[in-house]
């Protein structure tokens, strides 16, 4: 079964930063896109960034500048470095993986920014 696992969310202080990967397994991972979108109380879920299969990536404007994301296809793992955060970043962050019409998300992991 195909495992997204999410880790590195956390409590930090407006301004700090975090480093949250997206560990994944079982499936072909260099051939897939990746994303990180997140989801808070009230609100729709939004995408954040993404990563093509070719290390295209692209961003929410309103993280462009504080957020990075890469990927190593050896480790079979995504990450999303965040910095500058805000407490409108407060949310919980979601792995996605792509491929065509096959999709999987992560179970999400708790970024609270506290001011």
């Amino acid at each position: 079964q195909v495992q997204l696992v999410e880790s590195g969310g956390g409590l930090v202080q407006a301004g700090g930063s975090l480093r949250l990967s997206c560990a994944a397994s079982r499936i072909r991972f260099s051939i897939y896109a990746m994303g990180w979108y997140r989801q808070a109380p009230g609100k729709q879920r939004e995408l954040v960034a993404a990563i093509s299969s070719g290390h295209d990536t692209n961003y929410a404007d309103s993280v462009k500048g504080r957020f990075t994301i890469s990927r190593d296809n050896v480790k079979n793992t995504v990450y999303l470095q965040v910095n500058s955060l805000k407490p409108e970043d407060t949310a919980v962050y979601y792995c996605n993986a792509k491929f065509l019409t096959t999709v999987y998300w992560g179970q999400g992991t708790q970024v609270t920014v506290s001011s």
